[in-house]
């Protein structure tokens, strides 16, 4: 199938794209002995989990039905953590889970002795308080009063007997200089407690693939803990692994003139790419540049009835009309997995783009995909 084929709207993740970032995280496996893992909550396209798993060695899940999709279908590593476990759930889980990890000493004491009793390999997520993000404070789990990991003035080292690893999350699309500073706080607070561990889970946030991010440095941030501790180090990115390597085909539908001219897509910020609401987020647009960069500008918006269903506005070097098809770039993150169907929108199909260059539809969605939800 060509791309021209495609419905829209359509995410299509592009394979050598995939492979390049895929490459990159191995080599700093290979490098340094690290372990790193597939972060579904950020990419869950599990007709690539094959693919992946042939470069990463697992998974790691935020819940149980994403910890049942990183067994059924990658089949290795599957390490999970969550704020808080569900009763009923927890057995199924020490089912799947090779790791488990706790948010709190009370979730440990309530749920670890089943864990171990499984033989699986318990955590504990700590919290340096230590920020190194100027914004989002949405995704900063340092900030103030944050639920996630257990702080220095909160740490019980005598329930710490089963518990073989530490975990920390920190980062947000950041470098490995961050990394390096919350390094410092978290050896300084926890580094005698490190001592008793067999891993380190260093989590997501870490932006590998980025062109201009410091590898070196990263990978100097992990011999360090490794050597100093004796540990197996663990990352977890999951923009990493599609930094850069999708992307959403749209339809304009219609241009309506107020002030500006906004054309309306077949496609939502809502509804398909909720980072853009959220952070808020400009993704990229082939072809296009900044407003007032090129010779006609116009906003972008979604067809729902939400008023700010705004995805940004962009400049092209002719004016845009009905029929016209746009392809938004970074867009195999953060988005499959965060899309809905408010409004009774249309969820875009899914596709690979090979590297032959011939697209191949994974799957589509239609009425009873909106119905199923409700």
């Amino acid at each position: 199938m060509r791309w021209e084929q495609l419905p829209t709207p359509c995410y299509v993740v592009d394979i050598s794209r995939l492979k390049e970032n895929l490459e990159i995280l191995k080599g700093v496996a290979d490098r340094t002995g690290c372990e790193i893992l597939l972060a579904q909550k950020a990419f869950s396209m599990y007709s690539l989990y094959p693919l992946i798993g042939e470069y990463l060695s697992g998974c790691t899940a935020s819940g149980l039905y994403e910890a049942r999709l990183g067994a059924e279908e990658m089949g290795k590593e599957n390490h999970i953590y969550s704020p808080a476990y569900r009763a009923e759930e927890f057995p199924e889980i020490c089912e799947i889970c090779s790791h488990i990890i706790f948010n709190s000493f009370s979730q440990l004491e309530k749920y670890g002795p089943v864990a171990i009793e499984r033989g699986r390999s318990v955590g504990l997520r700590i919290n340096p308080q230590y920020s190194t993000q100027e914004a989002h404070a949405i995704y900063d789990p340092c900030a103030p009063g944050s639920r996630l990991g257990v702080t220095l003035e909160n740490f019980r080292p005598d329930l710490l007997g089963n518990v073989e690893g530490l975990h920390f999350h920190t980062l947000c699309e950041q470098d490995a200089y961050d990394l390096d500073a919350t390094l410092d706080v978290i050896e300084e607070a926890f580094g005698p407690y490190m001592e008793r561990m067999k891993w380190v889970n260093f989590g997501g946030g870490h932006h590998i693939t980025r062109p201009g991010y410091h590898i070196e440095v990263l990978e100097k941030c992990i011999r360090r803990i490794q050597n100093r501790y004796q540990v197996q180090v663990y990352l977890e990115p999951g923009e990493a692994i599609a930094l850069d390597a999708g992307y959403l085909i749209t339809e304009v539908l219609e241009i309506v003139k107020n002030g500006t001219d906004t054309a309306i897509l077949d496609t939502s910020a809502a509804c398909h790419m909720p980072d853009v609401l959220e952070m808020p987020y400009r993704p990229p647009l082939r072809e296009s540049g900044e407003p007032g960069e090129k010779s006609y500008t116009c906003r972008l918006a979604g067809p729902t009835c939400l008023a700010g269903d705004i995805i940004g506005d962009y400049s092209f070097d002719h004016r845009i009309n009905p029929g016209e098809r746009l392809v938004f770039e970074d867009m195999a993150i953060y988005s499959m997995v965060k899309n809905n169907t408010f409004n009774g929108m249309r969820l875009p199909g899914i596709a690979v783009l090979e590297e032959d260059g011939d697209c191949r539809l994974v799957k589509e969605f239609g009425y009873e995909d909106f119905k199923m939800r409700l």
